[in-house]
Parts: C-alpha cells; structure tokens; sequence
C-alpha cells in the first residue's frame, strides 16, 4: 500500500532522514519506534505532504505521491493524525469530526458519526462540548475519530499514548486494535516500545534519521538488543 525509497529530508540546511526505505501493507500495523529527536515526526510530514523531500520516492497504491500537497494526499486515502492532537479547541466536538470529511467523505459524514461514536461512545456524550475542554484522552479520541471521518485507507498515529494515563494507554492501544479489525492500515509512531510490538505486524527502530533494525514485531520484542535498548533489560 505505502512504498517509500530512499527519503531524505530536513529543514532548510539541517537533514534529518537519511536515505529511508520501508513499507506498510494492506490491513497490517506497523510501527515506528524510536526516542525524541530522532525524524519519526519528519517521516510523517513528507508522507503527509507537509514537508518535501530532498530526495527518494513515496507511492501509494501504485500513486506517486512525493511533493503532492497535503489536500492531495488526504483526498487518496492517508489521514494523519499529529503528535499533540491539534484538535480546534473553541470548536464542539461535532464540529471538529465534521471537518475531517471536509476533503473526502463528505456525502458519508453521518453515517461515518455513528462509525465514530460506536468507537468511541464518549465522544457521542459530548458532542456539543467544546473540545479545548476535553480530557487529554478524551482529545485524543476526537483526533483519532476526526481522522476516521475521512474513510481513511491509512491512518498515520503519531505518539498516541503521549500524556495518557496508564489506564488510557491500555485503552488508546485496544481502540488502535479495533480500528485496525476494521480494516484500516495503521502507521503507528511510537515511544511505547512494548505496547506498540504487542500490536503490530512488523516494527522500524529508527535512530538519527536511519532505521538501526527492522522486522516482525514478535521478533523485535524477543531481540536482546532492543530490549536493552529500550526496555532496560
């Protein structure tokens, strides 16, 4: 579904990645893991359109997608939802997942509510709440079900857990899954080494701007190294 080749790319004289290659398949999660700073973000933007590469290659179902603008991209079937939420605080819940079939699946907007809502039941309760008063949990699930409200073929997380609860952790990652069993492909950006492998299909393990190890998530988990690495065992 996603192919990238060689992607380089950074801000202004600064590079960041440094020659990526990786792939994501129909249905299947992958993750991206690795520490702050290391060019998961900026792997997400020059998927998203955000940023442009300097060099290599991005398809999508067989699409040359390097350089299109970010509407472009969206229209194809990629949503992106950013580290931090972004969600528009002095907009009501409705209207935020409103904005999300703003580009495609727009004349689906209500029955893609009640996808959403089924998902995420709290979301239905506060419908008509302004979502800067949301929880940080409850935010992240507008983000997520904002995202969805595109009919997304891929759905690119970045740091979904980040600020959460314990408690919203295990429930953010089961919600991941759902989505997932839905049939979306998940791209899910990570610093949660452990949970992120417990769900996903295969893993990259990216550090400054280059993957360092990549594979089956079951075999990464199991890998002396990353445990080391990591999970401090």
């Amino acid at each position: 579904m996603l192919d990238i080749k060689g992607i380089r790319a950074g801000y202004g004289s600064m590079s960041v990645l440094q020659g990526i290659d990786m792939s994501v398949n129909n249905g299947e999660i992958v993750a991206l893991l690795g520490s702050n700073g290391v060019g998961k973000t900026t792997l997400n933007n020059v998927i998203s359109g955000f940023i442009k590469p300097s060099a290599g290659s991005i398809s999508f179902k067989g699409v040359t997608i390097t350089g299109k603008n970010a509407r472009d991209i969206v229209a194809l079937g990629i949503a992106h939802v950013p580290e931090g939420r972004k969600v528009f605080p002095n907009l009501s819940v409705g209207e935020n997942l409103k904005l999300g079939a703003f580009r495609r699946a727009g004349k689906n907007t209500r029955q893609n509510f009640e996808k959403i809502c089924e998902i995420f039941p709290r979301l239905r309760e506060r419908m008509n709440q302004l979502a800067g008063t949301l929880s940080g949990g409850e935010q992240q699930m507008l983000a997520i079900g904002r995202g969805l409200m595109s009919e997304p073929e891929l759905l690119i997380l970045d740091e979904p857990s980040l600020g959460l609860s314990p408690i919203m952790v295990e429930e953010m990652f089961g919600l991941i899954t759902k989505i997932n069993a839905d049939g979306v492909a998940v791209l899910l950006v990570e610093q949660n080494v452990m949970q992120s492998l417990s769900v996903a299909k295969r893993a990259y393990v990216i550090e400054q701007g280059r993957f360092v190890m990549q594979g089956e998530a079951a075999t990464l988990l199991a890998d002396p190294q990353l445990r080391q690495a990591y999970l401090g065992m």
